[in-house]
């Protein structure tokens, strides 16, 4: 179900490539942010990879807008965009091959089936962009059981966070960021590119997202309202509709570009973005603080953090905080797993709900004591230069 997705949404951006050649995310990144290097964190996001394993280019042209996928190997696809439309045939000699074509009416994207119920059709024309997948199994999701996020400070921790949620180990006080401390953590592995891939702006805008229009967003993704993805899609969509807390600015970014224009509005384009990158995936062993520098400047103590939610596409909940001190933190884990993971601490954490999962995890009360923690891979912070 993975490739099914990437194939759907690289089309997506296939199709947006054709009328606005000019305007890609990575372009908008550089017109923004030139002095800004992209960190991998947002370049793992904008993989649009046709087939899964198998290589992709893109070449944008006044000649139309050529794809090239898997060369050298059986099984790829090209697409070729000329007067007459667009134009894409993956090899005979595999099931499954995909046409695509453009018209005035807009986009139409069919994969044959080559499996009873296994075909996928992608519709963009005036009235937005429609997908359907006629794949019987589930959709496939990587991220945390459905309940409140840890990163949003409004909500009470549940009973089940409390005993089985691996981001308890992601808190801990400011005083133990010291070399040579020892702190217990769990890194796990982001959520796979390939069913978590930013939207174009121009498509993002198209696809509905709010609570009133679920039954919508279920349908465009051929997701079951009783099942488990659904209920991931759900609680993105409620998190990014309710309040944020006191003397916070929070905001839901749907592509690439929106996080950009929002981070900016807080911070000016003079900024740099840090992420957490380890060696590869631990369960919850024990680190050792081998050295650490702050990020954040020292006059100003305004950060923007972005949270990854579990969704079909790269959706970030992304809150303005204040308060905040920023640090890049070097980690050895007990098997030798080197970590150079985002610490965020908060120096005032009097408007956070006093039954949050942190306070509860290292007994102490709102407002008393700095409260830290590392970020996920995944996630990203901007702070200014």
């Amino acid at each position: 179900m993975e490739s099914r997705f990437s194939l759907v949404f690289a089309l997506l951006f296939l199709a947006v490539a054709i009328g606005h050649a000019n305007h890609s995310p990575e372009q908008y990144w550089s017109s923004v942010l030139p002095n800004t290097p992209m960190p991998k964190a947002i370049k793992d996001l904008l993989n649009y990879d046709l087939l899964e394993g198998k290589s992709t280019s893109v070449i944008v042209g006044k000649g139309g807008v050529n794809v090239n996928t898997g060369k050298g190997k059986a099984g790829g696809t090209s697409v070729n965009v000329g007067k007459g439309g667009v134009n894409v045939q993956a090899p005979k000699g595999k099931t499954g091959g995909t046409s695509v074509n453009v018209g005035k009416g807009g986009v139409n994207v069919h994969a044959p089936k080559a499996k009873p119920g296994g075909g996928t059709s992608v519709n963009v024309g005036k009235g937005g962009v429609n997908v359907h997948t006629g794949h019987k199994g589930k959709p496939v999701y990587v991220g945390v059981k459905p309940g409140s996020n840890p990163f949003n400070y409004i909500y009470a921790a549940t009973e089940t966070q409390l005993h089985d949620d691996p981001n308890t180990a992601l808190f801990f006080l400011e005083n133990q960021l010291r070399p040579g401390s020892k702190l217990t953590l769990h890194f796990p592995k982001p959520t796979s590119p390939a069913t978590s891939t930013f939207l174009p702006r121009e498509v993002a805008k198209t696809v509905p997202f709010s609570s009133q229009k679920l039954p919508q967003i279920l349908d465009r993704f051929s997701v079951k309202p009783t099942s488990f993805s659904a209920q991931l899609i759900r609680n993105a969509v409620e998190e990014c509709e309710a309040p944020g807390i006191a003397g916070e600015d929070k905001y839901c970014a749907t592509s690439l570009e929106s996080m950009v224009d929002f981070s900016t509005s807080k911070l000016g384009k003079e900024v740099a973005l840090v992420s957490t990158e380890v060696e590869k995936e631990t369960g919850l062993q024990q680190f050792t603080v081998a050295n650490l520098a702050k990020k954040s400047p020292p006059a100003t103590t305004t950060a923007v953090v972005c949270h990854k939610l579990s969704y079909p596409y790269a959706v970030f909940y992304c809150h303005s905080t204040q308060h905040t001190r920023v640090y890049k933190v070097g980690l050895v884990g007990a098997d030798g797993t080197k970590a150079d993971a985002v610490a965020v601490c908060h120096t005032d954490t009097s408007a956070w709900n006093p039954k949050h999962l942190a306070f509860q995890v290292l007994k102490i009360k709102p407002g008393t004591v700095p409260v830290c923690h590392f970020l996920p891979q995944d996630h990203l912070v901007w702070v200014s230069k």
